[in-house]
């Protein structure tokens, strides 16, 4: 990797010089923890995948499963010429989809960055005919539009030398060589101070990869000192899929809620902070573009991963995986438009809540604002429910939908709900519960 040296000297002497173990005693400031307030807030948010790797339609892990040498993956980037990419089409998307905040990939795990880095020339205006910064102009297209935009970083690196000793991921690349842990150190903190320099106010900066080499010194106490120095207010996230760590400011789970672990490699239940949560999550069966992907979930399945994250008091990260030419897939514009119609309308039951008192079962979840409680009935009901061992004295139970009142009574294992067959929604059949 070609590093410009000038630069890197200047900034490990700045960032050298000062007591870089402060992070361990990390107390945020009154504009974190207000970021913090709007994370939970917002709810909804647009993940993108885009890289060098949508040119081959295979993922973004493509350089692993393929073993793909380094001189040849090398060549991807002077075939990359996304000239239908359009920032502000992209934000608009997010926009009608009732998204409140946007993440992108600026470096993933093959080391190559989408953006005009200075210490690297192995990025997309130096390496690629399109020559362009596509961070720029989507953090520009945010900004004007009033969407918070966060940044993916790769932790891991399949190309740099310097990320030495490797891990558990892409050993079997040839042209890899030894290096420096120290110096790869440095060269993130040089690329992350140009991402936090160069684009503005940014809403967070999410990390991937910790998981390759789980036992490495990653350094965090000073890459988390940088970051909160340089922007105060930026939202630190890792996914790393353990305890939370001193300075991190949110805690992601990895196509899971909460505390499910259905993936295997989750976040045990245990493990589960207080910091306002995030699922990420797919569209389809793929995080970068793949070609052959026919697993692109229904707008039933969409909502409701949704309205579960809500319920389990989390953020959805909905990702897209954008083509080479730059456009989003067709089909995913239509399903995220229907996710934003269906906000439209029921928009306040979601955004604004915390986790209800009524937990989540396979059948429901539940959202709450103050003393509102919102009941999302996920699977139609044909005879009376209980919903077990709610004691909490209610005021009154309507659909949301059109006010009317439902039938509830107390019993001695707890409320007992009816709903009409005939106002039952097929997707979300949302109660609305005044509690006393």
């Amino acid at each position: 990797m070609k590093v410009k040296g000038a630069f890197l000297a200047i900034l490990f002497v700045l960032m050298t010089s000062k007591n870089v173990s402060a992070q361990i005693k990390y107390e945020p400031t009154k504009s974190n923890l207000e970021a913090r307030q709007w994370f939970e807030d917002a709810k909804f948010g647009l993940f993108i995948h885009w890289g060098v790797y949508s040119i081959l339609g295979a993922g973004e892990w493509v350089m692993n499963n393929q073993n793909i040498a380094i001189d040849a993956y090398e060549k991807l980037p002077s075939f990359f010429n996304p000239t239908k990419f359009n920032a502000e089409e992209w934000v608009q998307i997010a926009k009608n989809a009732g998204m409140e905040y946007i993440t992108i990939t600026t470096r993933h795990h093959d080391g190559f960055s989408m953006y005009d880095s200075e210490v690297s020339d192995y990025n997309i205006v130096k390496k690629t005919p399109y020559g362009r910064d596509i961070i720029k102009e989507l953090s520009e297209a945010c900004n004007k539009e009033g969407i918070k935009l966060f940044f993916y970083y790769s932790l891991l690196d399949w190309h740099d030398d310097d990320y030495f000793p490797r891990g558990k991921t892409g050993n079997g690349i040839d042209g890899r060589k030894e290096g420096n842990w120290s110096a790869y150190i440095r060269f993130m903190k040089a690329q992350l101070t140009e991402l936090l320099t160069n684009y503005g106010e940014i809403g967070g900066i999410w990390f991937d990869g910790d998981w390759d080499k789980k036992n490495e010194n990653w350094q965090y106490d000073e890459i988390y000192e940088l970051i909160h120095d340089l922007q105060p207010q930026c939202l630190i996230g890792n996914n790393h899929h353990g305890l939370l760590k001193n300075g991190e400011d949110f805690q992601m789970f990895e196509r899971d809620l909460p505390g499910e672990n259905k993936t295997g490699f989750g976040t045990q239940k245990s493990n589960i902070g207080k910091l306002p949560k995030e699922v990420c999550a797919t569209i389809n069966g793929s995080w970068g573009f793949n070609l052959q992907d026919r697993m692109h979930k229904s707008k039933k399945e969409l909502i409701h991963y949704l309205v579960r994250a809500s319920g389990f008091g989390s953020n959805l990260l909905l990702n897209v995986g954008p083509m080479p030419n730059g456009k989003i897939q067709e089909e995913h514009i239509n399903s995220l438009a229907e996710i934003g119609d269906w906000l439209k309308i029921n928009g306040e039951t979601i955004y604004g809540t915390k986790a209800g008192i009524i937990p989540p079962s396979t059948d429901w979840v539940s959202t709450q604002k103050g003393g509102v409680l919102y009941l999302h009935v996920l699977e139609n009901k044909t005879k009376p429910f209980i919903i077990s061992g709610f004691k909490t004295r209610i005021k009154s139970a309507k659909l949301f939908s059109n006010k009317r009142k439902i039938k509830t009574k107390h019993t001695k294992d707890g409320l007992q709900i009816e709903i009409p067959e005939a106002s039952q929604n097929e997707i979300d059949t949302i109660i609305e519960i005044i509690l006393k």
